[in-house]
């Protein structure tokens, strides 16, 4: 069984990986969302031409999203990106990502320039089988902010699948502990290895079944930590 990484942890194994092994961070970031999409097939063989609506904020979350979406598109799937951030505050791999994907015929809507968020919502991935949930990653801490906990309660009361990527947005990585919204996701893949705070008995209603995945980082790297 793998050890548990905590936020620090977590933050580490990815700077020790591209610093001193020299592994890029597109390259980990590619296999981590393609590894996603492997998961997703194997729990929905006849995710082919099913919707898959994305939910991508600006950090290193949403890159693994719109990778994800990008190889959902590659296998049949409809995948729907809506973006929760400016596409100009988006940087390094995650914002190479987007522009990739920008190319790949893939709708992607941009929340934060709509009148009504919650008809908005309704209108673009209320239809969809799957919502992925590429929002907060094991960095965040806290309440979410802006328009966070508005989508989270949306996503929450659908019944579509909910997936979430390394971490449910406003569940913390350290302790386990929900923020008063905070996604409730029938799957995480969460990259690497599990993180401290989904051993808390509060964090189990809102991790849903748990996929580790191998995003190509060598175990020794792992053992240093």
């Amino acid at each position: 069984m793998q050890t548990p990484l905590t936020r620090q942890q977590s933050r580490a194994v990815d700077t020790l990986a591209i610093r001193q092994y020299g592994i890029p961070g597109m390259v980990l970031m590619e296999n981590a969302g393609r590894g996603v999409v492997d998961v997703l097939f194997k729990l929905d063989p006849n995710l082919s031409q099913t919707k898959v609506a994305l939910f991508c904020g600006k950090g290193n979350n949403a890159g693994d999203g719109f990778v994800v979406a990008r190889h959902l598109a590659i296998r049949g799937a409809r995948p729907h990106v809506l973006l929760l951030a400016s596409p100009t505050e988006l940087r390094g791999d995650a914002k190479q990502n987007y522009q990739i994907l920008t190319h790949c015929n893939v709708p992607i809507i941009n929340l934060t320039e709509v009148p009504d968020l919650a008809s908005s919502l309704d209108a673009e991935a209320s239809d969809a089988a799957w919502l992925v949930d590429a929002m907060l990653g094991t960095g965040a801490q806290g309440e979410p902010r802006a328009s966070l906990p508005i989508i989270i309660d949306w996503m929450n009361a659908q019944d579509a699948k909910r997936l979430a990527l390394d971490i449910p947005s406003g569940l913390d990585c350290d302790t386990g502990q929900p923020a008063s919204h905070c996604v409730r996701a029938h799957h995480t893949c969460t990259f690497v290895a599990p993180k401290t705070g989904f051993t808390a008995p509060a964090a189990q209603s809102h991790l849903g079944q748990i996929h580790t995945i191998a995003i190509g980082i060598p175990s020794e790297l792992i053992a240093t930590l």
